[in-house]
């Protein structure tokens, strides 16, 4: 082996201790806390029917998920130097700010020390918000939370679509009357009380331009009582994310939540994937298949019979306060980066977020994420055409999409048809009919995919999950001239082009001439 090699081969050892060892310390809690055999206590009877005792058995009783190893994984530390409208503030921990509206007791504290999650009842609880100047949101945390379902006014939830046709939204957002949840206390002086007053509500959970805040609301019903009121039907022993979602049949507004959800567990420095409450009453969608694979398990709220208590309790905030979503109003000029180069040498406009989680929804479903040590199971370049379909989407849908690209078998057919005459390489055209898969197949269908077509539409917010090759060409309709894809891949570092109709409709010539000089691009 010559020195060059050899240089090589020390370098590449070393990049890998080092950030093996900043992965592990960014995580201390997974080394500081001693977990009890049986993480999940359950006392009571907790299930109102047979089918609530077998769905929820299978989803709480389980075992926490570990995090899986990400190649764009960079720490999420808290770090007071996070700059103000910085990539690292929008998409990253610029959660610098902490605030202890309650701070567990000095005996517990004594006993415990920073063991959270410690399986021993009795103590006060706590809780806390840390704060985002650049998101103006905060993701709060507690324990001691005992959650009463029967405080919360909203439809039961998870049900199949079919059976709740015709609900209003009104009826599946939930509200919080006083002491849906509460947290208990020691001090007799507090007793009573509420949690946050309205300065505290209006400084770090300001409701912006959002309509009904439900992480304001339900942080607002929190009242503190002593322990002889405290009482349990069950203790669920492991960290929950509360989340309550509102356009929760649509890709793009899921994934806002999917982002917000995931740098909530990251922030808080959980040391394995979250149980997910569903604070709502909306009923099954197919967007659950990824909620599942991405979180340790998932319930609705009002499945628990009786108050129900956590000892650590996560609330993300709203998926309209991401980055994500702002960034449809304000400008957020983050140029996606291989994480390896943020690594080395850092930078307040570039980011490898999106590109970290892309890579958790992957692995979550189960794919490798390693792109130099996978092996290619198909030959030449898949052009995936990500189509919209009619699909019954919730309650108050009819079951037909707006078109947004009038010709839109015409193009597809003429691609294929393209395809199969072009001799340079290999052209594997899949018909991206999402509304037919599933969403382990979509996901699939994505990372395997060299060029992502599609008219607008939310199903091309999947390039979350993209390869870091692949090229991005959206048909814009004049009616439908909106950022969200473009941006999606600028903060992700793809390439993008548009082209942009004057109508919905798609001259099938140009749209194949945009191919070429793209496949060109990639040596075909």
């Amino acid at each position: 082996m010559n020195k060059k090699k050899l240089k090589i081969l020390l370098s590449l050892f070393a990049l890998n201790t080092i950030t093996l060892y900043l992965y592990f310390s960014s995580h201390p809690d997974h080394f500081r806390h001693n977990f009890p055999k049986n993480r999940y206590i359950t006392t009571g009877n907790r299930f109102s029917s047979s089918e609530n005792h077998q769905n929820l058995h299978s989803s709480v009783a389980s075992q926490s998920k570990p995090w899986p190893i990400l190649p764009s994984y960079l720490p999420w530390s808290q770090n007071p130097n996070v700059g103000w409208r910085s990539c690292e503030g929008y998409f990253g921990n610029g959660f610098t700010r902490k605030i202890d509206l309650l701070k567990a007791s000095p005996e517990i504290h004594r006993k415990f020390g920073e063991n959270r999650y410690s399986g021993e009842g009795g103590g006060g609880g706590w809780f806390r918000c840390f704060f985002s100047e650049t998101l103006q949101s905060s993701i709060c945390e507690g324990g001691v939370i005992r959650m009463n379902p029967e405080k919360i006014l909203m439809s039961k939830g998870g049900e199949k679509l079919e059976e709740v046709i015709g609900r209003g939204e009104e009826e599946e957002l939930p509200i919080f009357e006083n002491g849906a949840f509460e947290i208990e206390v020691n001090e007799r002086t507090k007793i009573g009380k509420k949690l946050a007053d309205e300065n505290f509500l209006n400084k770090y959970l300001p409701e912006g331009a959002v309509s009904k805040h439900t992480m304001r609301e339900l942080i607002d019903s929190i009242r503190l009582v002593g322990a002889n009121d405290f009482h349990c039907s069950e203790w669920i022993e492991e960290p929950s994310l509360l989340i309550t979602r509102f356009e929760y049949a649509n890709l793009f507004h899921t994934i806002t939540d999917w982002y917000s959800a995931y740098a909530a567990s990251r922030v808080t420095g959980l040391p394995s994937r979250p149980h997910l409450v569903f604070v709502d009453g909306h009923c099954e969608t197919q967007l659950e298949e990824t909620w599942r694979a991405l979180f340790s398990s998932l319930t609705y709220a009002k499945n628990f019979s009786g108050p129900v208590c956590f000892r650590h309790a996560i609330l993300s905030p709203l998926g309209y306060e991401t980055a994500l979503f702002k960034g449809l109003s304000e400008s957020i000029g983050c140029t996606g980066a291989p994480a390896r180069d943020l690594w080395q040498n850092p930078s307040d406009s570039k980011t490898a977020r999106l590109s970290e989680f892309g890579e958790m929804i992957r692995a979550a479903f189960g794919f490798p994420v390693d792109r130099q040590n996978i092996p290619r199971t198909v030959t030449g370049h898949n052009v995936l055409f990500v189509r919209r379909e009619d699909y019954l989407a919730h309650p108050r849908h009819g079951g037909k999409v707006q078109s947004r690209l009038s010709n839109e078998q015409e193009v597809f057919d003429s691609i294929k048809s393209w395809s199969l005459n072009h001799t340079e390489c290999k052209i594997n055209v899949i018909n991206g009919l999402f509304a037919h898969m599933s969403m382990k197949e979509q996901v699939r269908a994505i990372q395997d995919a060299s060029v992502i077509v599609g008219a607008h539409g939310a199903g091309l917010t999947h390039i979350v999950s993209a390869s870091p090759k692949a090229v991005i060409l959206e048909i814009i309709s004049s009616e439908y001239r909106r950022p969200h894809f473009s941006l999606i891949a600028y903060w992700k570092g793809l390439e993008y082009h548009p082209i942009d109709l004057e109508g919905s409709y798609a001259d099938p010539p140009v749209v194949i001439d945009k191919l070429n000089s793209i496949l060109r691009s990639l040596g075909c």
